[in-house]
């Protein structure tokens, strides 16, 4: 005679198993489509904070580097090229920086955290091209009033040593100043705010 009696323990056993496996079975098959969602290492690293070493960089120089697919500059100014920031700037369109080209931290005659480094972001306000670092002061080409700076080719924009946009020139913005952060006295990180910067 049969036994009809049901052993719950082994069903309930058998049921959890089963349901394991298979929603273990089902988070296996999902992972690729879950995966694919999330950004590549390549995209996250495209956007991330950059260190950039300044220990070397000798007055006058200028560093270019590509954060967030576009052109930065470091600039190294001299005590010269800091103090001619500070003459009458009654030839720029935007002297006090009021415009929304830099963080709040750079509405300053120098633009920038520490008036030694200017970091800019190297694009012509103006249509997008690239201007040229004209440190040297008075060049034949650019006239007795040039005081170095940065002059874009394309449509005759011209920028001061701080990226403040020249009066009566197609451009009509500064330069952009990017977000930026000094990690120690030699180095700097682009894409991060100072800590004690305004929220």
């Amino acid at each position: 005679m049969p036994d009809d009696t049901v052993d719950v323990g082994r069903r309930r056993f058998l049921t959890g198993s089963t349901a394991l496996v298979g929603g273990t079975g089902a988070a296996v098959a999902m992972w690729p489509f879950i995966a694919s969602m999330s950004p590549s290492a390549r995209a996250r690293t495209a956007g991330a904070p950059i260190e950039v070493d300044i220990g070397q960089m000798e007055w006058g120089q200028k560093i270019d580097l590509i954060w967030r697919k576009q052109p930065i500059w470091i600039i190294r100014r001299t005590p010269e090229m800091v103090a001619a920031l500070e003459a009458e700037a009654s030839y720029l369109r935007d002297p006090h920086s009021e415009q929304e080209q830099q963080p709040e931290f750079a509405r300053n005659s120098h633009r920038s955290l520490n008036p030694e480094f200017l970091v800019l972001v190297g694009i012509c306000t103006h249509l997008g091209c690239n201007p040229t670092y004209r440190p040297d002061a008075a060049p034949e080409d650019l006239g007795p009033e040039w005081q170095g700076g940065f002059f874009c080719a394309c449509h005759g924009s011209r920028f001061d040593l701080s990226g403040r946009v020249y009066d009566h020139v197609p451009a009509n913005a500064n330069l952009r100043v990017p977000p930026y952060r000094f990690v120690s006295d030699t180095r700097i990180l682009i894409g991060e705010m100072p800590e004690d910067a305004p929220a």
